[in-house]
């Protein structure tokens, strides 16, 4: 037996709808559904009104608070619809989480906050096998998961958000060569479709950020979510330079 964390109540309805089959599992909030962008920080947002379940956890994870990335997993493998509603407006339609995916359009944008990058640089990394693994096993170790990776032929840059095990996992990591950590940085994710044949989508989100210095940009794991990081005392900046080059113009 355990106690419910934040998102239990999501995660609750989820399963109780694939138990049951239900033809729809709704969710009511205080706002009328995913937004494209953060309106804390963002003016004008507006709901989106399509996602795919792989659209939704990717924006749930990466920031959006309006619902739990746990919520999404029941209903996908049971193929049953998630709608967001809002309370104070039950006719608004909200936004509709199904397998159907919008071919070749941007969706929304999300941040999560608190992130920590490493950069391990070391020339065993050249033409050699089995390094990564042995990085991995020390955050493994640690039991401390991994966000964003990137590789060359001599470093690796990966971020983390829990910084409870930080010194002693740089400790580790020394012995593979010089590391370097940059704290209080953030995850951007633009997510939509971005399947790797349709054109532009790039050079949009890259335009977008041109006069923010990015450190990592990470794309490929998923045909839903492209993850740049910036510093912290960037992230407005760039939330509203995505939203007005994505959504707006």
């Amino acid at each position: 037996m355990d106690n419910l964390q934040r998102g239990g109540s999501d995660y609750t309805a989820s399963l109780i709808g694939a138990a049951i089959k239900a033809e729809e599992i709704q969710i009511w909030t205080d706002i009328d559904g995913m937004h494209n962008n953060d309106p804390r920080i963002v003016e004008k947002t507006s709901p989106v009104s399509h996602l795919h379940f792989d659209e939704a956890a990717e924006l749930a994870y990466f920031g959006a608070k309006i619902l739990h990335p746990t919520c999404i997993l029941p209903a996908k493998l049971a193929n049953i619809p998630v709608r967001l509603l809002n309370t104070m407006q039950p006719t608004a339609f909200g936004t509709m989480i199904s397998n159907k995916t919008e071919k070749g359009k941007l969706k929304a944008v999300a941040a999560k906050d608190a992130i920590t990058v490493i950069r391990i640089k070391s020339g065993r990394m050249l033409l050699a096998y089995g390094f990564l693994r042995k990085v991995f096993e020390i955050f493994e170790s640690y039991q401390t998961p991994i966000d964003m990776i990137a590789t060359s032929e001599v470093g690796v840059s990966l971020t983390i958000d829990n910084n409870k095990h930080l010194q002693d996992i740089i400790d580790e990591l020394k012995k593979f060569g010089t590391v370097n950590v940059d704290t209080d940085m953030v995850i951007i994710c633009v997510v939509g479709d971005l399947e790797w044949e349709n054109l532009g989508f790039e050079s949009l989100v890259v335009s977008a950020l041109k006069d923010i210095p990015v450190r990592m940009i990470s794309y490929g794991g998923s045909n839903y979510n492209i993850s740049l990081l910036v510093k912290s005392t960037d992230k407005h900046r760039a939330m509203q330079a995505l939203s007005h080059h994505l959504f707006n113009e």
